[in-house]
């Protein structure tokens, strides 16, 4: 059985502008001394575009499916996920429940008002607390409660789980995604890719192994350190492999995590990541964000030395509306 065809077995919502464009990023390509290009995720369309388009497709998928009224979804406060999925959700004619947790220590008042949190607003989702950002599985148990309160409403929910033992439905738009990128016929030496939930650093490698290429894929922690980060991985694969029914194509050594530009810590902009976003925008025009994309550049850009010469892929994944609720760590000096 194909990969597409074991895809095709799940439900899926499609609505992402795809397939993405591949391009160079001659200018800083050129500075740091490698063949750069960069896969246009941010490019995806709804709601603002962004890699969770490719996850919430098939999360959406099962929704469809189950003909749910709502959707329940947790993230951060200033989460990419929630804000594509509230605006996916509207497209479907679905309300949306957002769950925020508190992830990131001593948030700013614009943190807490604007980028991501204004547009969940502004798409007239319901909005959450919950106080604690390392209970994955109590942040799911919370959304069970609510869920339990919307039927008793009448309501139809459906819950987009945030723990990992829970299944990776969402990786299955990155093994999607690898089947994308190789039918674009250029080929690579090494792959950057944030590693967060795993879902997307999961689905492109298992995805690309899966169709017998072999290109690196290195993941750019932006929440846990490398090995903590290494284990989630390993355990999203093993149940990656299992949701499509197959063997795992994915080795130990296939596994490449960076923690250099993790510092200090989930959603939190270091020096290093705030000058690659700078450095990326002043040269290609391409904006980055802290939490994820400016993280991984920060990560290439360091290991360019070791890369020279090489034709290097950074994924685009999106993020760029957290931007305006950093406005203020970019103004200082």
């Amino acid at each position: 059985m194909t990969l597409e065809t074991r895809l095709s077995q799940h439900p899926r919502a499609r609505m992402g502008h795809l397939p993405t464009l591949l391009e160079p990023m001659t200018n800083l390509g050129r500075q740091l001394g490698l063949d750069l290009w960069v896969k246009r995720d941010d490019c995806t369309g709804i709601g603002m575009g962004g890699n969770k388009v490719r996850q919430l497709e098939f999360y959406l998928g099962k929704a469809q499916a189950q003909s749910a009224t709502q959707v329940l979804i947790t993230g951060a406060v200033q989460s990419n996920f929630v804000r594509t999925a509230a605006a996916m959700a509207a497209r479907l004619g679905m309300g949306c429940h957002i769950q925020l947790e508190e992830r990131v220590t001593e948030p700013t008042a614009l943190y807490r008002e604007n980028g991501n949190v204004l547009l969940d607003r502004v798409l007239g989702a319901t909005l959450h607390s919950y106080p604690d950002g390392e209970d994955e599985t109590g942040a799911d148990a919370n959304l069970r409660t609510i869920a339990k309160n919307l039927q008793a409403a009448g309501e139809v929910p459906f819950i987009v789980p945030l723990a990992a033992d829970q299944p990776p439905t969402g990786a299955l738009g990155y093994v999607d995604a690898a089947i994308e990128l190789l039918t674009q016929d250029t080929r690579f030496d090494e792959i950057f890719i944030a590693s967060g939930s795993a879902l997307t650093h999961c689905g492109l490698l298992l995805g690309l192994r899966a169709l017998g290429d072999e290109t690196p894929v290195t993941g750019v922690c932006v929440r846990r350190r490398a090995t903590a980060q290494t284990t989630r991985v390993g355990q999203r694969l093993k149940d990656l492999a299992r949701l499509l029914d197959m063997p795992n194509p994915v080795t130990d050594a296939d596994i490449r995590l960076d923690e250099s530009a993790l510092a200090p810590g989930y959603g939190r902009m270091g020096p290093l990541t705030r000058k690659a976003v700078e450095r990326t925008a002043r040269t290609e025009g391409l904006f980055l964000d802290p939490v994820y994309t400016g993280k991984v550049m920060a990560a290439l850009i360091r290991r360019a030395p070791d890369l020279a010469g090489k034709r290097v892929l950074f994924w685009h994944t999106g993020g760029q509306p957290a931007l305006f609720a950093y406005a203020d760590a970019f103004a200082a000096d």
